[in-house]
């Protein structure tokens, strides 16, 4: 990989466990706004997956706008008990700023700090992520010169237009970035279709399940810099 110039990066469950800490900061955003409205009936997960699906039915923009979406849930769970619409906005405000921030106490995978920083000497950096974390609220975000969401894109990888904005914003071309990812879809196979080599991180033992060759893996990131290279 001698010509690569460019890496880039997902964040959720590659650079961090996502997971127990989306759930914590559901679960914590959820109470202090039944402290607020008791009466709020959230039902089951399937109900969260029906009324989200719903929607984004009604309003397609917020399949790639996630932190709209979100507050369009809790608005309308709101709605369901509240009639005053200006105390509903309060509300959906100030429990969105509460989940992003529950939602940024993220524990980083061993190893990726140093990995990171040493990288940032010998290559430029950026983010791709269909996700709504900020890089720039970590002390690594300083090594990266870019980060690109599904909102700037309006769009969610695998579509390649994280890709081609990453190649825009960096001059470089696809032949000479690589991508890093954990998922099989949305990062290997998008990387794939934009023309970038790409590594799959692979923390749990996943089966390679697609049709375009098995990529390079790894699942330590103290270990990342010696695949590279070899």
């Amino acid at each position: 990989m001698r010509d690569i110039k460019l890496i880039t990066f997902d964040l959720d469950d590659t650079f961090w466990d996502i997971g127990p800490p989306i759930i914590k900061a559901e679960k914590e955003t959820r109470h202090w706004l039944n402290e607020k409205v008791p009466e709020i009936n959230w039902g089951d997960f399937n109900d969260f997956v029906d009324l989200r699906n719903q929607l984004i039915r009604k309003n397609s923009s917020l399949e790639w706008d996630i932190s709209e979406l979100r507050k369009e849930f809790y608005k309308h769970k709101l709605n369901e008990v509240l009639n005053d619409s200006a105390e509903v906005d309060n509300l959906v405000k100030q429990a969105y700023k509460i989940f992003i921030q529950k939602r940024h106490d993220l524990k980083l995978y061993d190893g990726l700090v140093d990995c990171i920083k040493s990288l940032s000497k010998r290559f430029m950096l950026g983010i791709l992520t269909n996700g709504n974390a900020d890089i720039n609220n970590f002390s690594i975000g300083k090594d990266f010169s870019f980060s690109i969401s599904s909102l700037d894109v309006k769009s969610n990888k695998p579509n390649i237009g994280h890709f081609d904005r990453a190649l825009e914003l960096s001059g470089f071309s696809a032949s000479e970035s690589l991508h890093i990812g954990d998922h099989q879809i949305n990062d290997m196979l998008g990387a794939h279709d934009a023309g970038f080599s790409y590594i799959w991180f692979n923390n749990n033992n996943a089966i390679w399940s697609q049709k375009i060759a098995k990529p390079k893996e790894f699942s330590d990131w103290n270990l990342f810099e010696e695949l590279i290279t070899k």
